[in-house]
Order: structure tokens, then sequence, then C-alpha cells
């Protein structure tokens, strides 16, 4: 029973990671011998063509940095927003506490809908703008209940000795409390940042302008649409030697190479933060 416990758990890791591993592979093969077929486990014609045309594509140079900034301020200012939320919420004294947790919550079922959105969006000027990806993602009610259950979970005794010592509430949460929260932030930080860093479907909506356009959505883009000429018409030469290596380019092989370029910077952030995955998420939701 054991054997075919680990062969079935082992067949199912394979079926995960193995379209990825392809994705690779192709990504480093010929395309033009990728189009033939049976390029499995292993490139047959290693090139870095497409890698090339990528690196060499400006919106897509652009589109990456444009995708970081907005992971990077994104993450900070939604942990940070959140988290003083959370412990604003914790105080038995606030008036309207219960009213206000009901408020959040009913968010987490009910929203206005794309249209009222989209409104909402235009009319608060933030249209082609960076900050679009920001203050609406500034507060998560899901995150909020995670740090709010954990703060609880703390002891009682390092608040009454800091006020005795004449801190402030906000002395107490960035001196006694966020320190203390590491495995929790650490966990939400790195749910949050996958959050911002695989979002194209925002930009889509509510950007129009090249220069913001983040890189998820140019590869949503590029997997709609035939983009081997396009590409191709931004590298800086135009020899006979440089065409004639750019037929042995196919939209496949481009779209594997973007897909990596996409995916891989957030891949390497999991194993510096995958300790904390069980010890924060359950302190942060079972304590009480």
């Amino acid at each position: 029973m054991i054997i075919l416990i680990y062969v079935f758990l082992i067949a199912l890791s394979f079926s995960c990671f193995y379209p990825f591993w392809n994705a690779l592979v192709v990504s480093f093969n010929l395309g033009i011998d990728t189009s033939k077929g049976g390029v499995t486990f292993w490139p047959r014609a290693f090139s870095l063509e497409n890698y090339e045309i990528v690196f060499k594509d400006e919106r897509l140079i652009n589109g990456f940095f444009v995708t970081v900034g907005r992971t990077v301020v994104g993450t900070l200012s939604s942990i940070l927003m959140t988290a003083i939320l959370a412990y604003g919420m914790t105080k038995r004294e606030l008036i309207g506490r219960n009213f206000y947790m009901f408020f959040f919550v009913f968010t987490m079922y009910f929203g206005g809908g794309l249209i009222p959105t989209y409104l909402l969006i235009s009319s608060l000027g933030l249209m082609n703008k960076f900050l679009v990806f920001i203050i609406p993602a500034l507060i998560s009610v899901w995150n909020m209940i995670i740090f709010r259950t954990f703060f609880k979970s703390l002891p009682v005794g390092l608040e009454e000795s800091a006020q005795m010592d004449g801190a402030t509430n906000w002395g107490i949460l960035f001196r006694i409390v966020l320190p203390l929260s590491g495995p929790v932030i650490a966990t939400l930080s790195l749910f949050t940042a996958v959050a911002h860093w695989n979002d194209w479907f925002v930009p889509s909506i509510y950007i129009s302008n090249e220069k913001l356009i983040p890189i998820q959505t140019m590869l949503q883009q590029i997997l709609n649409a035939n983009i081997v000429t396009e590409m191709s018409s931004n590298l800086d030469t135009a020899s006979a030697a440089r065409i004639e290596s750019l037929r042995t380019v196919t939209t496949k092989s481009l779209r594997m190479a973007t897909m990596m370029v996409a995916t891989i910077p957030i891949v390497l952030v999991y194993p510096f933060v995958q300790k904390y995955f069980v010890k924060g998420v359950l302190i942060g939701s079972l304590k009480e």
C-alpha cells in the first residue's frame, strides 16, 4: 500500500512539474526544430535566439521592470496598511468594531461589479497611472483577518508593559508586534507578491499607455497573437545574417521564452520563504 502511495505521489508530482519543464526546454530549443515535434525532456537543438529576441524587445524589458516595481511597492504598501488595520481591529475599545468587521467581511462576498469599479477608478483619476496597481489593492480583508488573529494571540502582557513604559499604539505596533510577526508577514507577503506579479487583467482594463503595461499583460497579448515579425522588427540590426537567423524562430518558441522570463523570478522566491508557510498561516488562522 505504501508503495502505491509513493507511486501515485511521484506520478502526481511529475504531471505538475513536466509542463513547466517542457516549456523551459522549448524556450532553449531552436524554434524551427521544435516545430518538428519530439522535444520533451532536453533541448534537441540548443539555442539562445528566443531569449535574444525577448531581451532586445524594449517593450518586454520595460514591462518586466513595471511588474517588478508594482510587485515591490504593492506588496510593501499592502502588508503595511493591512497590518495597521488589523492591529486597530484588535482593540476592544474601538467603537463600532463589530460593524467594521461585518463591513469588511461583506466585501469578501459581494462586489460592485466591473462597470461600477471601472467608473470609480476613472473618477479617481487612476486611469493610465501606476497607482492603479497599488491603491485598489492596499487592503486585503483575508490578510487582515490572518493578521488580526495572530496579533490577538500575542501575550497581553507585552502591550501592557510597553504602555507602562510610555509607548504609544504606533510604538507598540512597530517596535513589538510587527517584529514578532515575521512568519505571518513573510507568508502573506509572498501571497500578495504572487498576486501582483501574476495579475494581467487589471492592466488590460485600466492601462492603455504602453510604458505602464506589465509583462504579464504583454504575455497574454503574445499568447493571443503572432508576434514573431513585430518582435524581430525591434532588433537593432537588420543585416542579412540576422534576418536569416530569425527564420529559425517560431511563435511557440518566443511564447515559451517570454513565459519563462515572466515566471522564473517569482518561482525563485518560494524556496526562501517556504519554511514560513505552515507556521505563518496556521498560527495566524488557528490561534485565538
